[in-house]
């Protein structure tokens, strides 16, 4: 963060405001170091990979390679995708055992399907919720992103994203988005009692499925304060209209514009007279 507590995705686009004073940090600060490893230590966790068993790993948004490290420490094969030239830079000076690529998360992934065994990605997915330029749409490159990151995974494979959402429509966006491209998983907060420790990671699957996973230290949390979120590509709505037309009631409307609004599309005001019938013109 900076001095003013801003946001990076804030402050500047991620391939100008990780320079190289700011890759330096990565190779240099303890601290940084010690954080990453630990959040990678927990993406491999929730991977769940077989045991003894090297795999061939995509790490997404993997800057210096501290991500990298751990993944050749576990006897992984990995490949590394960021858009800072100044990140790769430290990693290559670093002789990470990864190979490495330069790209930008919103264009897609590059890879033939059914490449990689599995997906990290730490403090990164949250960059794609951000407009940087005019021609950006966040639910266009999200959706870009995740299609092609599913096809890229073999199938049954999963994703682990550590990330700092903004809000909660920032986290309904990246779920939606990955719902849409086939995903199926769910989202485990850790430590959620926490202002410091906590962290949120989405934990996704090619293909449709439910996975739950408790969130790390949830022994002391409140009773009935879920610390998990599970979401699936089923759809169930509209259970009880017993036949009733769905699209002519001023439920459907409301709901209609406000799931444009979440795409990021402009959408008129509620008023009094959404969703009202109209007379027919003769």
């Amino acid at each position: 963060m900076t001095s003013s507590c801003r946001r990076p995705e804030h402050t500047a686009p991620p391939d100008v405001y990780y320079n190289e004073a700011e890759a330096k940090k990565y190779s240099q600060n303890s601290r940084m170091i010690e954080i990453q490893t630990q959040m990678s230590e927990r993406a491999v966790e929730l991977l769940n990979l077989p045991e003894g068993q090297p795999c061939f790993l995509l790490d997404v948004g993997c800057g210096s390679g501290l991500s990298g490290d751990f993944l050749s420490e576990e006897g992984h094969f990995w490949v590394g995708v960021d858009i800072s030239t100044a990140m790769l830079d430290v990693a290559l000076d670093r002789e990470v055992e990864g190979d490495l690529l330069v790209g930008d998360m919103g264009h897609g992934m590059p890879f033939r399907p059914g490449t990689f065994d599995g997906c990290i990605s730490i403090s990164a997915l949250q960059w794609l919720c951000n407009a940087d330029k005019r021609t950006h749409s966040p639910p266009k490159r999200l959706y870009t992103f995740f299609s092609t990151l599913y096809s890229s995974l073999s199938r049954g494979s999963r994703a682990v994203f550590q990330l700092y959402p903004e809000n909660s429509e920032q986290l309904e966006l990246i779920t939606t988005q990955a719902m849409r491209a086939g995903f199926g998983g769910g989202m485990v907060v850790d430590y959620p009692n926490s202002s410091k420790a906590k962290k949120s990671v989405a934990m996704i699957k090619a293909g449709l499925s439910i996975m739950t996973c408790a969130g790390l230290g949830t022994e002391a949390s409140d009773r009935g304060v879920p610390n998990q979120v599970q979401y699936s590509g089923q759809r169930c709505r509209f259970k009880n209209m017993k036949g009733k037309s769905v699209k002519k009631g001023r439920d459907w409307v409301v709901e209609k514009k406000e799931r444009r609004r979440r795409q990021g599309r402009e959408v008129r005001a509620d008023t009094k007279y959404t969703g009202r019938h109209r007379r027919p013109h003769f």
